[in-house]
């Protein structure tokens, strides 16, 4: 495992060269970095603003830009959106919603336009995941958020992040070849369940 910032160009793109460098060739790029901050809109900075979007979104398109350099017919691109700003909008997250929300458009527009190359786009909009981040109950919805969270959660429970990784290899793989473009939801059915 390799430290990336991608916050940084030269550290996207070197990483790129060096994964190329390893393993002779680059097939599929995952972009999954993410800031999760809490700031309700009348505390939100500038600086607060723009580093989220910078890494959240921005940093999605620089793992794009380093990786499509180097990939040939048949490579892929996942990028990790969120319900929060892909399906519905989050009170105090404001920054991290509109960057969640750029992810889908920027993965539909890539789609398109990498599609004459042979290379596939797609993004992956998770819903309740039991992770560090969800777990952190300062800047998101902690344990105790989570577990009453899950009793909206038609199948009964927050998901995991080896089931999130199942979507992405898929994506990734051959099973996936003529799929590009799309935002698929993997959320337990908590965004089409009826409101109670």
């Amino acid at each position: 495992m390799l430290p990336l910032d991608v916050g940084d160009s030269a550290s996207v793109d070197a990483l790129a060269e060096q994964a190329v460098q390893h393993f002779g060739r680059l097939d599929y790029a995952v972009a999954n970095a993410g800031l999760l901050r809490r700031a309700p809109l009348l505390e939100m900075t500038d600086t607060l603003w723009d580093e989220m979007l910078n890494v959240d979104l921005t940093g999605v398109m620089r793992t794009f830009r380093a990786a499509t350099r180097h990939m040939h017919e048949g490579g892929a691109l996942v990028a990790i959106s969120s319900i929060a700003g892909g399906v519905y909008g989050w009170q105090e997250h404001s920054h991290y919603a509109a960057a969640k929300a750029g992810v889908p458009g920027l993965c539909r527009s890539l789609a398109v336009e990498l599609a004459p190359k042979g290379i596939r786009c797609n993004a992956v909009i998770p819903g309740l995941i039991e992770t560090p981040q969800s777990l952190d109950a300062k800047n998101s919805l902690g344990p105790e958020g989570l577990a009453k969270a899950a009793r909206a959660i038609p199948l009964g429970r927050v998901g995991r992040a080896d089931e999130v990784a199942s979507l992405v290899q898929f994506l990734t793989s051959e099973a996936s070849s003529y799929l590009t473009g799309q935002s698929i939801v993997i959320d337990g059915g908590l965004t089409v369940r009826w409101p109670d």
